[in-house]
């Protein structure tokens, strides 16, 4: 919730570039404060080592998030809407990637849900 007040609350003159820049700062002045309480056991430079290709993916998903919920908060979409379309839109669209790549199955109940998770997107578009 936190992060949504604080993304529709972005200043509309503020450089979105800049905010993100500004917020991710602050995640990792405290991701580090955080890191040296975890236990590990390995560096960062053994962490940074042992990346691969997915977290630098993840960096980019994630700067791509942020910057298109604050975009699409000051081209107007509601915070009680845009939530709800992006996880629908995800979600429909990671079902065939999940059962290809990483062999999830989906039960009835599932594709029910989903059917229902669907026809709740078309509602709420047409608002």
């Amino acid at each position: 919730m936190l992060y949504h007040l604080a993304q529709k609350s972005i200043p509309k003159g503020m450089n979105p570039f800049h905010a993100t820049i500004i917020a991710y700062l602050i995640g990792i002045v405290l991701c580090a404060i955080c890191a040296v309480a975890y236990p590990g056991g390995k560096s960062l430079a053994d962490s940074v080592k042992e990346s691969n290709w997915a977290v630098l993916a993840l960096g980019f998903g994630v700067a791509a998030i942020e910057l298109g919920f604050l975009l699409a908060y000051r081209a107007g979409w509601r915070i009680s809407i845009a939530t709800i379309v992006t996880n629908v839109a995800i979600t429909v669209v990671l079902i065939p990637v999940g059962i290809a790549v990483f062999k999830d199955q989906l039960s009835l109940r599932n594709v029910v849900g989903l059917a229902f998770c669907i026809l709740g997107l078309i509602l709420v578009m047409r608002d």
